[in-house]
């Protein structure tokens, strides 16, 4: 065997490789993976997709954050939810960033995201020094995916391995973003069919709604639970009384819709458990919130008490559900595109 030709052929390779990542982020060759070229996917997201291309990418992201959740705890919250609103519409590909134009009709106008959808004016931020850093390198939809668990760890919360390589979509779905993402009066069952249209199972579900351990909630969206939850003008009967009164103050039968109140008030600026406990209580803000332990369906009561038990086992699942999510039908390769704007497609030659 010719050792040195063997080893030419392996620079060749890795040259080639690499070249084709800093050219086309997302594209892989797959080392140690199991279906494509050399047992990898040759299209597919991998933590070491910028390793070359962007490395400074997550200092950016986390510097950008820290100042803006200092100066704006509640921004942590905002931008989970963003790629949380991102994901379940047409996948993880930063179309929930899309503003109006002649060819798209921005999601940002969807019932579940108008007038509370927060956190673009951070997500220009990142992309405008990573512009500066690495142009036309790292994806929004990429930066959606960074900034989700840069707040989630700033906040306290569990750190994990992120897959990149996601590329922007070049459209948008209104109707997608009101039919799929699940309303906050949703019924269990409701929120288990919209959850496993994703590829999301009960575990995913009460994990992800974990999320809600930090953040607000605006009182339009909790106002049925106090005043008329079953058509019959009466309150939720799983509402605790003490807490029911407290949230009337808050939110009063009319008006007051932008009222917010705390998804977690033991703790509203730390990423815990205390969510799982309050719900435990009857203290469960949304609907939504409540029902993973009233709604009588699978086994989401028992989640809920195995995280109010166990702050680790929360952790731990959290991050395998966020990956899991954004793991959620990428653009990689060579669809989509890497926009230079978030807000906007790239302009054709």
């Amino acid at each position: 065997m010719d050792f040195n030709k063997v080893s030419l052929s392996l620079t060749l390779v890795t040259l080639l490789s690499a070249t084709l990542s800093l050219s086309h982020p997302g594209f892989n060759f797959g080392w140690g993976g199991n279906n494509g070229p050399f047992g990898g996917p040759p299209f597919g997201l991998y933590p070491d997709v910028y390793r070359f291309s962007c490395p400074q990418v997550n200092d950016i992201v986390m510097s950008v954050l820290e100042k803006a959740i200092a100066k704006e705890p509640r921004m942590a919250a905002s931008l989970l939810r963003l790629h949380f609103h991102d994901c379940f519409v047409q996948g993880c590909d930063a179309s929930v960033l899309l503003d109006d134009s002649a060819t798209v009709v921005s999601e940002k106008k969807s019932l579940p995201n108008r007038n509370s959808l927060r956190g673009f004016e951070v997500i220009d931020e990142i992309k405008a020094k990573l512009e500066e850093a690495c142009p036309q390198t790292v994806s929004c939809a990429d930066i959606l995916a960074l900034a989700a668990r840069a707040s989630t760890v700033l906040s306290g919360g569990p750190n994990w391995e992120l897959p990149l390589g996601r590329r922007d979509s070049k459209t948008a779905s209104l109707s997608g973003s009101n039919s799929s993402i699940p309303p906050p009066n949703s019924t269990l069952q409701n929120l288990i069919s919209l959850f496993k249209r994703q590829g999301l199972d009960e575990v995913d579900l009460v994990a992800l709604s974990g999320g809600h351990t930090i953040g607000v909630a605006r009182c339009v969206t909790f106002k049925q639970r106090l005043y008329n939850q079953n058509g019959n003008n009466q309150p939720d009967e799983t509402l605790e009384k003490t807490y029911y009164f407290g949230l009337k103050s808050v939110c009063p039968q009319s008006g007051g819709d932008n009222n917010i109140s705390p998804l977690d008030f033991g703790s509203p600026a730390k990423f815990d458990n205390t969510y799982f406990k309050l719900i435990l209580w009857g203290k469960g803000l949304l609907t939504s919130d409540q029902v993973l332990l009233t709604g009588n369906i699978g086994n989401t009561m028992e989640l809920v008490k195995y995280y109010a038990e166990d702050e680790g086992l929360f952790f731990d699942q959290f991050a395998k559900s966020m990956v899991k999510m954004g793991n959620i039908s990428p653009l990689s390769g060579f669809n989509g595109e890497v926009r230079k704007n978030c807000r906007r497609v790239n302009r054709s030659n």
